[in-house]
């Protein structure tokens, strides 16, 4: 939801992860040159400029099964940048303060994602289900997936 309680669509969620991954890049670059800052800041930025990233290639998924896959390495990555964040305040390796609107902006990115796979997941099922009553529905499936498999 954005701030007015509406659900944000796909474009105003790439918007975001982008965002995120700015702000990420511009954090890594004010991170010391230390051995621990150094191994901190490139396991960060691999892993928060990969939300957005890996957000799109979700949104291009072929299936709803390679939607909910493809959300879950997002899901992934965005509590992996969290992790990195919690490391850094934690050993005051940067001031807290300077943090806590990126580990926000992190935070409700997990709440995004976590509603949205369980949206998927059950939107999915119940897909599932109500095909399992169509006569016909699981030959049609099986002579697809056998298509699919013949395709590169």
């Amino acid at each position: 939801m954005n701030q007015m309680g509406e659900k944000m669509n796909q474009e105003q969620m790439k918007i975001r992860t982008k965002e995120f991954a700015k702000h990420v890049v511009n954090l890594c670059r004010q991170l010391p040159n230390s051995p621990e800052g150094k191994l901190i800041r490139n396991q960060f930025f691999r892993a928060g400029t990969s939300v957005g990233a890996n957000y799109r290639a979700a949104c291009r998924a072929r299936s709803k099964a390679d939607f909910i896959s493809k959300l879950g390495i997002v899901l992934e990555e965005t509590g992996e940048s969290l992790y990195w964040l919690e490391i850094i305040a934690e050993n005051n390796i940067m001031n807290p303060k300077f943090l806590n609107g990126l580990m926000n902006k992190a935070k409700e990115l997990v709440a995004i994602f976590i509603a949205s796979l369980k949206t998927a997941k059950r939107n999915n099922l119940l897909l599932h289900s109500a095909l399992n009553y169509i006569p016909g529905v699981k030959e049609i499936l099986s002579f697809l997936r056998s298509q699919e498999s013949r395709t590169c």
